[in-house]
């Protein structure tokens, strides 16, 4: 105890205890941690948002290759093109990925908008074009003539382009339904998952083609896009442009041909009857 000044004892000066404040992990780092999650918020939804943006509007199962052409049998048909297994033609949504099992798909799944599919009117598509078999699929299903082509061959190159104007220029109506010219067809795109440098395609049928040869696409196109059967039946995809033509009394009576006309330097003549188109 210590004296005063006057040597009387001063009492001596009492501690306080100090309160110390002992906040949490989480109090101490709120600010930090609340940043933290934004921003892993923030990177996930710009992940999808890229994702989405980078994934690919459609894909391919099988790079279609047809088997090779045995030698033709005596009265066997001399049709054109393959057979593709049907892939169906449920209708989706535009921006819809979707897979198809065989490339190029001469079928399948595909837009019911247009005119981003069935692209109307048609058109030739330039090597930088974006589109998709979602748009011309639908082409197909109304009957149309398709021509697909590399982006790495003749078809991109000015000549090719070139080419591609003078048989678009010069495309005829449709060979029974007459839909006409630049409605639905031809549509001529750029497609890379393919075999060959060129292909044509109608409904469930492939022609390839290692060159481009106009006349045989044209011949095609007026044999197997819509044609009467064998027995006078009319063959066409799942949205025909008009009423099936009535039969004709006898084969002799009908000009519509029963298989593909071998190519030829000519353009085949238009099958027959001819009803009207119906609606689009």
């Amino acid at each position: 105890m210590s004296s005063g000044p006057s040597g009387s004892p001063r009492a001596g000066r009492r501690e306080r205890p100090r309160y110390i404040e002992r906040r949490s992990f989480v109090e101490r780092y709120r600010n930090l941690l609340v940043g933290g999650v934004i921003v892993a918020v923030v990177a996930v939804l710009a992940g999808l948002i890229f994702l989405q943006a980078t994934q690919a509007t459609y894909t391919c199962g099988t790079i279609w290759t047809p088997a090779p052409t045995p030698s033709p049998l005596a009265g066997a048909s001399n049709r054109l093109g393959y057979v593709q297994p049907d892939m169906g033609n449920t209708h989706i949504p535009v921006g819809k990925s979707q897979k198809y099992t065989y490339c190029p798909p001469a079928s399948g799944n595909h837009i019911n908008n247009p005119p981003i599919g069935p692209i109307t009117p048609a058109r030739i598509f330039k090597p930088t074009d974006t589109v998709v078999p979602q748009q011309w699929i639908h082409n197909l299903e109304h009957g149309a003539l398709v021509i697909l082509y590399k982006t790495d061959g003749p078809g991109a190159t000015a000549d090719g382009l070139a080419q591609f104007q003078q048989f678009f220029d010069a495309f005829p109506a449709s060979p029974i339904c007459q839909v006409p010219p630049h409605k639905l067809s031809p549509i001529i795109a750029p497609f890379n998952d393919m075999p060959t440098p060129f292909t044509a395609l109608v409904w469930d049928r492939v022609l390839p083609m290692d060159t481009w040869d106009p006349s045989l696409a044209l011949t095609f196109y007026q044999t197997e896009s819509e044609r009467l059967d064998a027995n006078g039946d009319f063959v066409a995809p799942p949205e025909t442009q008009c009423p099936a033509p009535s039969k004709s009394p006898s084969p002799s009576d009908s000009a519509a041909p029963s298989g593909p006309v071998a190519p030829s330097g000519s353009a085949a003549p238009a099958a027959s009857p001819q009803p009207s188109p119906g609606p689009s």
